[in-house]
């Protein structure tokens, strides 16, 4: 498994949102290209980019800091956040981008993205699934920065792609975000049984490196953590068993 580090965009600046809330953000003083050079010297050899603005309103908002963080080719971008019709899916990819994260559009325009899975390659898209727990604890999909909650399970959605070479899945569950309060690790032992095809990236409430290594022991092949690298609350050498350029 290897760790992601994430950052979040909002207004050109680095933010971290709590529970998905755009009214409670954290904003970092650290510019997005000193982050990224600090996470390559660290061994990361992937940055996980949302552009929040684009995921709120659909606008490529950050399109400018997009654009010079891709310029720099040690370190491989997947990006998300206003992915939503094919013009902006592909402007992504040819400013450098590696992999495009699709959201919103993986829930309202399935035939769509399962033309940009055979069109780009499974390879070039992750599609993201953001979730709450319902009161039986099901996973249900919300979309548009998270604004939107829908009654479809994690489990039709993943369904909704059988036979497209799908290879990439983001999970967020959207209770932990920001929240450090630990992983929904159940949540993604049950995404690797239904779906072992799957490279499952984990995402929300990582606080220490027992949270990556219980992620590990899950089966997820990607961990993404956002505010716990920010803080720098997990030592860097125990950080190393998961970057690859470690």
């Amino acid at each position: 498994m290897r760790l992601i580090p994430a950052i979040d965009l909002k207004a050109g600046y680095c933010v971290r949102l709590l529970h998905g809330d755009f009214a409670n953000e954290t904003r970092y003083d650290a510019s997005p290209a000193a982050l990224l050079e600090k996470y390559r010297d660290m061994g990361a050899d992937w940055l996980h980019v949302v552009d929040l603005d684009g995921a709120k309103d659909g606008s490529l908002g950050n399109r400018a800091g997009i654009v010079h963080l891709a310029a720099q080719q040690a370190v491989k971008l997947q990006v998300g956040g206003g992915l939503r019709n094919t013009a902006a899916v592909t402007q992504m990819l040819d400013i450098g981008v590696a992999r495009v994260v699709v959201g919103s559009a993986a829930v309202t325009q399935i035939e769509q993205v399962r033309n940009w899975l055979q069109h780009f390659g499974p390879e070039r898209v992750v599609l993201a699934f953001d979730v709450r727990l319902d009161e039986g604890g099901a996973p249900r999909v919300a979309t548009h920065g998270w604004q939107r909650q829908s009654d479809l399970s994690l489990w039709s959605a993943v369904e909704n792609f059988s036979g497209s070479q799908l290879k990439h899945v983001l999970c967020t569950d959207v209770g932990r975000d920001g929240a450090l309060s630990g992983p929904n690790v159940a949540l993604y032992v049950e995404a690797v049984q239904r779906h072992p095809e799957i490279g499952w990236q984990a995402s929300g409430g990582i606080r220490d490196s027992a949270d990556l290594h219980a992620l590990q022991q899950a089966g997820a092949s990607a961990a993404i953590s956002g505010k716990a690298l920010l803080d720098e609350l997990i030592p860097r050498e125990e950080l190393q068993p998961f970057l690859p350029n470690a």
